[in-house]
């Protein structure tokens, strides 16, 4: 059994391993998904942030911690701060990695620096992660940025609309709703199955009770990285063509299960723009945004 790490021990370190791309899980994006576009096949190039759910990383059922994360201080430092939150990052994609290759990922933590926002003390940790193809050619160059925030006053359960706890199906998570336009639709199975594909226990994302009673959310949280590669993938549905070679990625505020939202993809000067925006379609309010460029 292993348990917490101490504190005083801790010291950023690299994290070398083989991974192959499974086929399986390729295909498990695809069903989840669900919107008609071709199940990339062994060979074929692995679509734009896909890598978060082909190359899944299980922690042992002994190294997780009461949210559902592994323990702090073994890869990630002992951030004392309990709220953890995926705030953006940014991919380069200088090769294509295909799938059924074996790849090797290499990841670091960069930074940890404490800052004060409005809500309170904050810790922002950045974690850098490359993953290079069987001959050896840099094929993503990625940063993420995890933020950890002071803990929420515990509150009672709300009731659950029909929808939030999944007695109405969602159905396919994009459904056109306009050019360049998808209605983004969620609900527990589909966070549940998403969790399950990315290798993500954070109980936030499935636990109901836990999410609004001890981290006080109105409901269960749809993931940032959900979001993110929903916002990606509009630009399979668009296909025109071009090929993505950088993108970067922000989220600004929690999506709720089974909230009304809307996905836009917008060309601009250079490259494309992805936002999920909720049932207002205010830009200036949304819940994650992707800038595109391409090669």
């Amino acid at each position: 059994m292993t348990g917490p790490h101490p504190a005083g021990d801790w010291q950023p370190h690299t994290v070398v391993t083989d991974e192959l791309v499974d086929p399986a899980a390729v295909r498990a994006v695809a069903t989840l998904f669900d919107d008609d576009l071709p199940v990339p096949g062994v060979g074929d190039p692995l679509p734009p942030l896909w890598h978060w759910a082909a190359l899944p990383r299980w922690a042992a059922s002994s190294e997780l911690s009461v949210d559902g994360h592994p323990f702090r201080g073994s890869f990630l430092p002992p951030v004392e701060l309990p709220r953890r939150m995926f705030a953006g990052g940014s991919v380069r994609f200088p090769g294509v990695i295909a799938v059924g290759d074996v790849v090797r990922r290499s990841s670091t933590v960069e930074s940890v620096t404490e800052k004060h926002g409005r809500s309170g003390r904050l810790v922002v940790v950045v974690v850098s992660t490359v993953l290079s193809a069987s001959d050896g050619a840099v094929a993503v160059r990625e940063t993420q940025n995890l933020v950890y925030r002071e803990a929420a006053t515990p509150t009672a359960a709300p009731v659950a609309s029909d929808e939030a706890a999944g007695l109405v199906p969602a159905g396919p998570p994009l459904v056109p709703a306009g050019r360049h336009r998808w209605d983004f639709r969620t609900d527990p199975t589909l966070l549940m199955r998403f969790s399950a594909a990315t290798a993500n226990a954070h109980r936030i994302h499935y636990d109901w009770p836990y999410a609004t009673r001890v981290e006080g959310y109105p409901g269960l949280v749809v993931h940032g990285p959900l979001m993110t590669m929903a916002l990606a993938q509009t630009h399979r549905l668009v296909a025109d063509g071009s090929r993505i070679a950088a993108l970067t990625h922000r989220s600004s505020k929690p999506l709720f299960c089974a909230d009304r939202a809307q996905l836009v993809y917008t060309a601009t000067p250079d490259g494309a723009r992805a936002e999920l925006l909720g049932p207002g379609g205010d830009a200036a309010g949304a819940h994650s945004v992707v800038d595109l460029s391409f090669a």
